[in-house]
């Protein structure tokens, strides 16, 4: 077999980055986090550090705004993974300049980890931040970088602890919210499978060039399921309050950031359904689970039975 790929993960100690650093060590990858000096000694990074360290990571100082560092930090590995925030999205073009420079990678993954933006409905805010995705494809095709984007729609714990409902910590105890109709499926995704389906794409010959996109066939849900299958689990009925798309529009318009970013993207998702309004193309993308089913992902019945057994189902909460 062949050797397998050193991974430099640009943003490891990110949301999404944690994760595929973690995926990529434990599964035998020799692994590179691009971190700053301040990060090592950082006290709200220690546990995150002291982990990495644990599992054998390496760490390159440097930082993608430092075109020397990031050049350096890439000759030492095949693959490069971003998962920069969305405020550094655009910023990725100094990525693709060092990659070049540095003539050795084999593939690149950009921060994308949620929504196939080349296929959106999207409205304003969210738009501007899918466009900005949108850009970085094609740069990263412009300069001939083999590529793979992975599409790996809602991460759960940022919807399913607590159904959506903004500022609550856990599900809802006796109304939910609902944008649209509560019957348009979109696809949630526990964050440690998409680090691990991440990491098997980066050696296989089937995801390059391509989107990878994560569908696994139980995790694709409407939120009116979603809500009855909390009421099965709780022995409790929720009062379900419906945002027509309408009355949704206006609030995009009239609220302020973050809330208008968090609107549209719920706009996106449960209104326009733009996870699943579409077929998986053979000659654009391949489906994760598959290519891998050996992988026992987290279905989102399994993850909604984490919140009931650690009874944070019972105390009522805001809503949208």
């Amino acid at each position: 077999m062949a050797p397998k790929s050193k991974i430099l993960i640009i943003g490891g100690t990110g949301y999404i980055g944690k994760p595929i650093v973690e995926a990529s060590a434990k599964s035998g990858h020799p692994t590179f986090a691009l971190v700053r000096e301040t990060t090592l000694s950082s006290a709200d990074k220690a546990s995150i550090i002291d982990n990495f360290k644990s599992l054998g990571v390496n760490f390159s100082i440097g930082d993608i705004y430092d075109h020397e560092s990031l050049v350096k930090a890439i000759k030492q590995v095949d693959v490069v993974i971003s998962t920069v925030g969305q405020p550094q999205v655009p910023d990725q073009v100094k990525i693709i300049d060092a990659i070049k420079e540095a003539g050795n990678i084999k593939r690149f993954l950009p921060s994308e980890f949620g929504n196939d933006v080349d296929r959106t409905n999207a409205v304003d805010p969210a738009k501007s931040g899918f466009d900005d995705k949108v850009k970085i494809r094609r740069a990263i095709e412009a300069a001939g970088i083999p590529y793979t984007y992975v599409s790996s729609n809602i991460f759960s714990g940022y919807i399913l602890p607590n159904l959506k409902q903004f500022e609550a910590t856990a599900p809802p105890g006796d109304a939910v919210v609902i944008l649209g109709d509560g019957n348009v499926k979109a696809i949630f995704n526990n964050e440690n499978d998409i680090g691990i389906y991440t990491i098997k794409a980066v050696d296989d010959p089937r995801t390059l060039n391509k989107i990878l996109y994560i569908r696994p066939s139980k995790n694709i849900y409407c939120f009116n399921d979603l809500v009855s299958l909390w009421e099965k689990k709780t022995n409790r009925t929720f009062e379900r309050i419906y945002i027509p798309e309408e009355q949704l529009l206006k609030k995009i318009q009239e609220a302020g950031f973050p809330l208008n970013v968090i609107y549209s993207l719920g706009h996106s998702l449960f209104v326009s359904g733009d996870q699943t309004n579409f077929e998986i193309e053979p000659s654009v993308g391949v489906e994760a689970s598959e290519l891998y089913p050996e992988v026992n992902y987290t279905s989102v019945d399994e993850y909604l039975n984490l919140f009931v057994s650690s009874g944070q189902a019972t105390p009522p909460l805001p809503f949208f």
